[in-house]
C-alpha cells in the first residue's frame, strides 16, 4: 500500500461582496483538499466523510509562512495567484461637499 502525501491549496481570499475595507486582505489561507468522496450516512441521509481535514483552514500573514508550514509538514501544495485588479479605495470626506471651487455642481 502506497502512502500519498496530503494535498493542500494556498491562496489569498478575495474581498467579500459585503466588505468595503481593507481588513484581512493580506492574509493567506491553507486548505486541505478532500482525500475521498463524501459518502451518505444511511441513517440520516446527510453527506459526510471520514476525514476532518476538510474543515481546517489555517491563516498566515505571509505567503512565505504558509509555504514554510506546508513544507515542514510534508504537504504537497499548490499556490494560487493573487486576483488581479484590486484597486485602492479613495477615502471620502463629508466636508468636500461644501468645498469652494468643487468640480461638480451643487444639486440641492
Amino acid at each position: 500500500m502506497s502512502m500519498t502525501m496530503p494535498k493542500a491549496r494556498i491562496y489569498s481570499p478575495p474581498r467579500s461582496a459585503m466588505q468595503s475595507g481593507q481588513a484581512g486582505l493580506g492574509q493567506w489561507l491553507l486548505e486541505f483538499a478532500p482525500d475521498a468522496r463524501p459518502r451518505l450516512d444511511p441513517v440520516t441521509g446527510w453527506s459526510g466523510g471520514l476525514s476532518t481535514e476538510r474543515q481546517v483552514k489555517l491563516r498566515f500573514h505571509t505567503l512565505e509562512a504558509a509555504r514554510a508550514y506546508a513544507e515542514a509538514q510534508g504537504l504537497d501544495y499548490a499556490v494560487e495567484a493573487l486576483p488581479a485588479g484590486v484597486k485602492a479605495i479613495k477615502p471620502k470626506v463629508y466636508a468636500d461637499n461644501f468645498k469652494y471651487g468643487r468640480a461638480e455642481n451643487w444639486t440641492h
